[in-house]
């Protein structure tokens, strides 16, 4: 597994680093996915370049903007953590079974467990529309202040699982 360098003292100071590095980022204009992954990255040395935020851009408001799929901030959490958490050899590993095996027992666990989590802080929701379900316009400042405080706290809770071991 690859050392992964760690800003701060302590998980907590992750977390609260990556939590107004999204909101800062989301003052500036990237979207949910960007946000989280950004921040993350900035807080965690991943080994990846500054340039792979940009598989985060298509996540964006529940999938190309559309509000239908995943929340872009739950989509940038799991990135997140993949960057870390994730298989840096998806071939790693004698045959297909003991792949496969891995995936299941010691791998998605770790994502599944911060998806409930994100899931359960948001009465069961994570698809976009649902989320932004009680906002009558998609532009207004109430629903910009839900995503930021959305965006932060799933950069906070990427940083939490990122450092379970």
């Amino acid at each position: 597994m690859t050392e992964i360098k760690r800003k701060g003292e302590s998980t907590e100071e992750r977390m609260e680093m990556a939590y107004e590095g999204a909101r800062g980022y989301f003052r500036q204009g990237l979207n949910c996915a960007e946000c989280v992954l950004k921040a993350f990255m900035e807080v965690y040395d991943t080994g990846l370049p500054a340039e792979s935020v940009a598989m985060a851009t298509g996540f964006g408001a529940g999938l190309g903007h559309t509000k239908e799929g995943v929340c872009g901030a739950v989509s940038g959490a799991v990135m997140a953590l993949g960057t870390i958490k994730g298989r840096r050899d998806p071939m790693e590993g004698e045959d297909m079974a003991e792949r496969v095996a891995k995936l299941q027992q010691e791998i998605y666990p770790l994502f599944g467990d911060l998806v409930r989590e994100i899931q359960a802080a948001n009465n069961g929701c994570l698809l976009c529309k649902d989320l932004v379900a009680p906002f009558e316009d998609f532009n207004d400042k109430p629903r910009k202040k839900f995503c930021m405080q959305m965006i932060a706290e799933c950069a906070k809770m990427a940083a939490k699982h990122a450092d379970k071991e």
